[in-house]
């Protein structure tokens, strides 16, 4: 009984703090008033009980004052304790280090200080700028989740960032229109956080560009776009695909990406589909063609980066036919989960490497109440004449 008191005693104190700090916070000058008057409370208790408290504790503001204040209130307060703390060390009994330990409280201020003049760029203190780049990779990541599809179609996305950073420099975007999907596959030059600022720009424009201009006009105006910002030696290639979710049928265009690949499940042969595209900003006026294909029930369309199968000892076209390969072992459950597993298999550690997969379902374990087992049976045959022709 008592420790379950004990806990919730705990949790109330550990509200009543959170509390506070938000209040903090969002005042600066409140911030700097509380930490002030526990910076002169400590020299207090560590002049009134120099037995209990060391005078380690000068420490603390510090820390505190490095994640809620602005520099300047922030240099105030270093000198303020740095002060405080070399009156209460003077005090202290004879034989103590105290030389070392003003040293040591100095550099501490020094770092403090040094973090906080870096932040102070961004023009918010302490942890908001950490937490506006944690938003702004939440919103890169929510961009990249694919809609949802009828029951008979099944899409995957997954990225994994060149040396496990949580920002990457491939990213991908879809949207529905009417009956037609599109997926826009993007990698910008660099890897990893290096180039995920960059992507961050580029997937909010290309989302809104996708889905509002034509099918055909997506990567000229992307192409536009990327002009526009004027950048030294940088660009990007994309892979886009359009799919009508009625048909089946399909367009891809590249813009300097390695090409789609197909699965056709009636003959259980891989398809490269080339569609030639400059890189994305390089040229002003790029033409950039169509392949166009059907996905018939059973087969899949993959869209990868060059992480996916390019390396120093291995062109695209050796890593394509292994991609391939460890592919065709997930055919038997219907690609379900394929993209995170070829992601962890065969993703290069050493660049951004990402991958969609779009699946036209046909394995009765992925048949749900709208597709029927005698509707299973039906396409089987089908497939079975098909490939008797």
């Amino acid at each position: 009984m008592s420790g379950s008191v004990g806990m919730a005693l705990a949790r109330r104190i550990g509200r009543r703090v959170e509390t506070v700090l938000r209040r903090a916070r969002r005042s600066h000058r409140l911030a700097f008033a509380g930490l002030l008057a526990f910076t002169v409370a400590l020299s207090g208790a560590a002049l009134a009980l120099p037995s209990l408290i060391p005078t380690t504790v000068f420490v603390i503001p510090l820390l505190l004052g490095g994640l809620l204040l602005r520099f300047r209130p922030l240099l105030a307060l270093t000198l303020i304790t740095l002060m405080l703390a070399s009156y209460v060390v003077s005090e202290r009994a004879a034989g103590l280090p105290k030389t070392g330990f003003v040293l040591t409280l100095g550099i501490a201020a020094w770092i403090v200080l040094t973090s906080a003049k870096v932040r102070s760029r961004l023009g918010v203190p302490g942890t908001r700028g950490e937490s506006m780049l944690i938003e702004l990779r939440d919103t890169l990541t929510a961009q990249g989740e694919l809609p949802d599809l009828p029951a008979e179609w099944l899409a995957e996305q997954s990225i994994q960032s060149a040396g496990g950073a949580k920002f990457s420099g491939d990213f991908v975007v879809s949207t529905t229109r009417g009956d037609e999907l599109e997926i826009a596959l993007v990698d910008v030059s660099g890897k990893g956080i290096d180039a995920g600022t960059r992507a961050l720009l580029l997937s909010g424009a290309f989302g809104g560009l996708l889905g509002v201009v034509p099918v055909e006009e997506f990567l000229p105006s992307a192409n536009h776009y990327l002009r526009r910002q004027d950048w030294d030696d940088d660009f990007a290639t994309v892979v886009h695909v359009a799919v009508n979710l009625t048909t089946g049928d399909f367009e891809v265009r590249t813009a300097g990406h390695p090409p789609a690949i197909q699965f056709d499940a009636w003959s259980g042969r891989w398809q490269t589909r080339d569609a030639d595209g400059p890189l994305l900003g390089l040229m002003e006026a790029p033409e950039f063609q169509a392949n166009k294909g059907q996905l018939k029930v059973g087969d899949a369309l993959f869209l990868y980066s060059d992480g996916m199968v390019e390396t120093p000892q291995r062109d695209i076209g050796q890593g394509t036919d292994r991609l391939a390969g460890h592919a065709e072992r997930l055919v038997a459950k219907g690609f379900k989960g394929a993209a995170d597993e070829l992601v962890k298999e065969i993703g290069g550690p050493g660049d951004d490497s990402a991958i969609v997969i779009v699946h036209r379902r046909m394995h009765p374990a992925d048949l749900t109440p709208e597709c029927p087992p005698d509707r299973a049976a039906q396409l089987r045959r089908r497939g079975s004449a098909l490939l008797r022709l």
